[in-house]
């Protein structure tokens, strides 16, 4: 069994003293996550290969790879049988159930970009759980990185450790922790985030660094009141106060279980008001697990998590957004509730989710965190912080009829400072003309995706457009405080310009929300046989106002969903349900052909109407990733709202305007 001195795991951690040599050894093999299926096979079988045999290495590795979707439906020991089931190589998935654990490895070597998409904890801890206690990569995305520190697992971008270790030498600890914040020195030497607030409680402080009076953007300013500091600057490490943190039930569960594990029936939380749990992402999951999951039970496995959360919700007297009581559905997904009802400018929020940042569009900074650090910020009110630097992203001039804002984020993730990783754990500011114009809802669609680019949050400095928002949506009328800007003379690390006046909708080709294309520079036509419009980048007021917009002019036109495409479309919440109702949308929405589906986060996660049953079926979908396996196993095109509607009447990819110049033409 892979060894590693302290052996600090969250289920025994409290019997599990540091380490006072300040060393850790690992005794297991290392498994080279190669593109070469075979060659992570003949690893599986018990060969031992040098890194030279095994590249090129795996890059962009999501966590929808590490464990797909239906593997978190556990959230404990057995997910120590299902690490690295998702990963493809050329076609070719090498590991089976059990076979990494049974193989004996204690370290896991990868290439760029480790750990990408999904900010499910349940990745590394499956890694954990299967004897991996050190993983080593060329780039880590953040939100992976900061849960395997919390759960007490080790990473490292440093190769020449694989030969040291094979030597069966003693790894100073250091080695993990040089170039590190105070805060995270402190984590890693501990092993892990619930030793680190035992550290607190008994006296250990963050030695506050001299305050020195500085420019700063908006999230820094943001970070710096929470924090109770006079400034902040880039990599510098803080506890920030929350005012909001929230939880949905595919990790909810996990943050509970380790609560429980550690302080058993002893759990006080800090400021139950704040804390808001959501049902939304296994809502239908009744509606599209495949028959082979069903027969292992994983149904009753899923279903289980939601009612957890809801026994956890009641003995607390936390508020819970949960499944409608008379039809089938959910109240909403979580951050598009957050954004219409709860949140507000210039407040700190954390969610279990990656797409947290979806709040940022209302000049809030939101941003995801895992189990370990959820289950944490419940018990203290705050989150530990490294200040992020900040991108600002200047759209520049007016969009054309036909472009949203998905397009422009299918722009930046094509990128190449988007794809060569180096806006990772970045805070994207947008700024500019094209901004000024665009509402609320497609401003969360910018904040949002940021998760996809690999950052830590997405923002944007409130405005009139904010201020509408919040007095139209919720009566509020907002002012907006003098502080509430970035410093002219503040520091950025990156300005990204877009000459919005030139794009064109875009799509992401399978496999990567990174693969992006425009639709005109498509060659041979692609058939569709599922088209879906929902999800938190789908499901907004403004969304199904744009498929709406595609399909009124269709019944104009004689035309409605082509006959063989389904195209499903999927609200974000109630309140996005009852303004389509309102506006008489939902009786175009029938007339053309669309089949409706009540609120959560459905195909977008795998668990609903929309998702493919078959490997050649090919679906354009409004949803923000499209890793392989994220909503079946067919191909999935990424597009905006209304290209998602014009490819559903066409039966084919094509945008609006590509559709009416058909039409027209025909």
């Amino acid at each position: 069994m892979a060894h590693l001195i302290p052996a600090t795991t969250v289920y025994q951690s409290l019997s599990q003293p540091l380490n006072p040599s300040g060393t850790v050894r690992f005794d297991g093999r290392i498994l080279f996550l190669s593109q070469n299926a075979s060659v992570i096979q003949r690893q599986l079988l018990g060969e031992d290969i040098t890194l030279e045999e095994a590249l090129p290495l795996l890059s962009d590795i999501s966590t929808d790879e590490i464990t797909p979707n239906y593997i978190c439906y556990y959230y404990d020991e057995k997910l120590g049988e299902y690490p690295y089931l998702g990963l493809d190589c050329a076609g070719t998935r090498p590991v089976k159930q059990g076979s990494v654990k049974a193989a004996g490895f204690a370290v896991s070597v990868a290439g760029r970009r480790y750990g990408k998409g999904s900010s499910r904890e349940h990745s590394p801890f499956a890694e954990w759980c299967a004897g991996i206690r050190l993983v080593i990569a060329e780039s880590f995305e953040r939100i992976y990185r900061q849960n395997c520190r919390n759960l007490g697992m080790l990473t490292s971008t440093d190769f020449s450790l694989i030969d040291r270790i094979r030597r069966g030498e003693d790894i100073p600890l250091e080695e993990f922790t040089r170039g590190e914040d105070e805060i995270t020195a402190e984590l890693i030497r501990r092993g892990g985030l619930f030793r680190l607030t035992e550290a607190r409680r008994a006296g250990w402080q963050l030695l506050a660094p001299v305050a020195q009076q500085r420019p700063m953007t908006y999230a820094e300013k943001i970070l710096a009141r929470a924090s109770g500091c006079t400034s902040v600057k880039p990599e510098q490490s803080i506890f920030a106060r929350t005012d909001w943190r929230y939880a949905h039930e595919y990790v909810s569960p996990m943050s509970i279980g380790l609560l429980r594990q550690e302080f058993g029936d002893r759990v006080e939380l800090h400021d139950p008001d704040s804390i808001i749990c959501f049902s939304d992402h296994l809502t239908f999951i009744h509606r599209s697990m495949a028959a082979e999951h069903r027969a292992l039970g994983l149904l009753d496995v899923a279903q289980a998590m939601g009612q957890v959360q809801k026994r956890f919700c009641e003995e607390y007297g936390l508020r819970h957004h949960g499944f409608l009581v008379d039809r089938e559905g959910s109240e909403g997904i979580s951050h598009s509730i957050m954004a219409e009802r709860y949140v507000k400018p210039a407040e700190l929020i954390v969610g279990t989710d990656s797409h947290t940042p979806h709040c940022g569009a209302l000049g809030a900074l939101a941003f995801g965190i895992g189990a370990t650090e959820m289950a944490n910020a419940w018990l203290t009110g705050d989150v530990r912080v490294k200040v992020p630097a900040t991108c600002r992203v200047d759209l520049r001039g007016r969009l054309p009829a036909g472009v949203e804002a998905k397009d422009i984020v299918l722009h930046l993730l094509r990128l190449p400072y988007v794809r060569e990783g180096r806006a990772i754990g970045h805070v994207f500011e947008y700024v500019g003309e094209a901004l000024a114009m665009l509402p609320t809802d497609e401003r969360a669609t910018l904040t949002n995706m940021v998760a996809e680019i690999g950052g830590f949050s997405g923002i944007i400095v409130p405005d009139a457009e904010t201020q509408r928002f919040l007095r139209e949506r919720r009566g509020i009328d907002f002012e907006i405080e003098p502080w509430m800007s970035s410093d002219d003379d503040a520091d950025v690390a990156q300005t990204i310009e877009v000459d919005c006046s030139q794009l064109e909708p875009m799509l992401a080709r399978p496999g990567d929300p990174g693969k992006g294309v425009s639709v005109n520079e498509l060659g041979d036509p692609v058939r569709v046989d599922i088209a879906y419009g929902g999800s938190c980048t789908g499901g907004k007021r403004e969304d199904l106002r744009r498929c709406y917009e595609v399909l009124r002019w269709a019944l104009e036109h004689n035309l409605k969903v082509a006959e063989t495409t389904r195209y499903f479309l999927q609200f974000g919440s109630q309140d996005v349900r009852d303004y389509c109702k309102h506006e008489g949308m939902l009786e175009v929405f029938e007339r053309a052909g669309v089949e409706l589906v009540e609120p959560g986060c459905g195909a977008c996660v795998n668990a609903g109407p929309g998702v493919s049953e078959r490997p050649d079926q090919v679906t354009i979908s409004a949803i923000n990733r499209n890793f392989p396996g994220r909503s079946g196993p067919g191909q999935v095109w990424l597009a905006s709202p209304s290209t998602v509607a014009a490819s559903a009447v066409a039966g084919r990819i094509v945008s609006y305007e590509q559709l009416r110049t058909l039409t027209l033409h025909s």
